[in-house]
């Protein structure tokens, strides 16, 4: 359960696995896996598996896309369970995120 992190040999991209529930219980998990990265990262948020997601999952979000440069961010997020893939539809994030 919680947050997984991995970064590509080349450190530019790193990817987040969330495990389990995405709330507010790994905010602080969440937030320590960007932190210390430059604007410049890429991001990968695995949701695979994740079958849970909460607004507070939504904001935390919206800070990594803001901590990453905003509309020149690079994030991705991936292997979205349908409800989680139609909370974040229902959102609008497709036009924040790329959601594959």
């Amino acid at each position: 359960m919680g947050i997984q992190t991995n970064k590509s040999d080349d450190g530019d991209t790193v990817t987040l696995q969330i495990d389990g529930r995405f709330d507010f219980a790994v905010h602080k998990d969440f937030r320590d896996a960007y932190k210390d990265e430059p604007e410049s990262t890429s991001y990968v948020i695995n949701m695979k598996n994740s079958d849970y997601m909460d607004s507070s999952a939504l904001g935390m979000l919206l800070l990594l896309r803001e901590h990453a440069g905003d509309n020149d961010a690079k994030i991705s997020i991936e292997g979205c369970q349908p409800a989680i893939k139609q909370i974040l539809a229902i959102s609008n994030f497709e036009k924040l995120f790329n959601i594959v």
